[in-house]
């Protein structure tokens, strides 16, 4: 019976047999990696540069950028080298760190958006109570806890899993190096039933936090239905429709990913969920929220013009 630390490699999933479709993959990882970096980049940008920005909602959205690209670093750099140089595997060690960071920076934002759902609450239900519940400090503390969070969770996981003894094998069924793929090769039942006890937690955390969605965001609602201007109402939804939309994508598809029955399982599946959950969000994010955010937008703007105004005297 080999041990995980006696194991030298894994084997990820192919994306395709032949070397057209390989290189297909290639360029479209390779684009959706590149929209992430530039939208994301961008965004940490304008919100570090314009003092306009130094806001709760701002400051959740420099967060919340920075978690994109570490998903988006974690998982995309190995996928393109592999699709364009026709391999499957990735070291032991390289498993262990993109599983505990992928894990790190996933759990990480969604804390992260759960946060910024609260601080569409109180900015829409509690106004005048806005500056007090979401001040410098308190923003401060909720994002270290976010992160701090993201951290204790992706390691608990990656210790009990990569410790755990693997008799079925080193091959993935995934694109990189997804924890519930890597319990499928263990061969020990106390060890596998510790990492069951683990999942349950962090199930019901993101539960919890599902909740609270969930609660904050029908007390918005009820709130801006008793708006009584239509333009009012129509800027209410227009800044609280953006992260409603993230959040909806990115919790039915990773619930669906981990909770789905296994009648429903298939490889193309199995692969396409992962990438709604890990690699589109990413991409979109930056595009949704600028879209809503005329500040944002404006800023972004000036960037622009700015870098290209210093290069055109240069």
């Amino acid at each position: 019976m080999p041990n995980s630390s006696s194991m030298a490699q894994f084997l990820l999933l192919t994306l395709s047999e032949r070397w057209e479709q390989q290189l297909m993959h290639f360029w479209l990882f390779l684009g959706i990696s590149l929209a992430a970096l530039l939208g994301n980049g961008r965004i940490l940008s304008a919100v570090a540069c314009d003092q306009h920005l130094h806001t709760p909602r701002d400051f959740f959205l420099l967060h919340l950028s920075l978690t994109d690209l570490g998903c988006i670093c974690t998982t995309v750099p190995k996928a393109i080298h592999n699709s364009f140089w026709d391999t499957i595997t990735i070291s032991y060690t390289g498993c262990a760190a993109q599983a505990f960071f992928f894990l790190f920076f996933i759990t990480a934002e969604f804390s992260l958006l759960t946060m910024m759902c609260y601080d569409h609450y109180v900015a829409i239900c509690k106004p005048l109570h806005y500056g007090t519940l979401l001040g410098s400090r308190a923003c401060a503390h909720m994002a270290a806890a976010a992160w701090a969070t993201g951290f204790l969770n992706a390691l608990l996981h990656t210790a009990n899993t990569f410790s755990l003894p693997l008799c079925q094998g080193n091959a993935l069924g995934q694109f990189f190096c997804d924890i519930p793929h890597i319990l499928k090769l263990s061969c020990s039942h106390s060890g596998y039933l510790r990492e069951l006890g683990f999942i349950v937690v962090s199930v019901c955390l993101l539960f919890g936090c599902f909740i609270f969605n969930v609660f904050f965001y029908v007390q918005i609602f009820r709130a801006v239905l008793r708006i009584p201007s239509e333009k009012g109402r129509h800027k209410a939804f227009s800044t609280c429709l953006p992260h409603l939309a993230v959040v909806s994508l990115f919790i039915s598809t990773s619930f669906f990913a981990h909770l789905k029955p296994l009648s429903f399982s298939s490889p193309s599946l199995d692969l396409t969920l992962p990438v709604l959950y890990s690699l589109v969000p990413p991409a979109l994010n930056p595009l949704i929220y600028s879209l809503r955010n005329q500040e944002l937008r404006d800023a972004l703007w000036k960037l622009v013009t700015g870098c290209f105004l210093q290069t055109w005297i240069k």
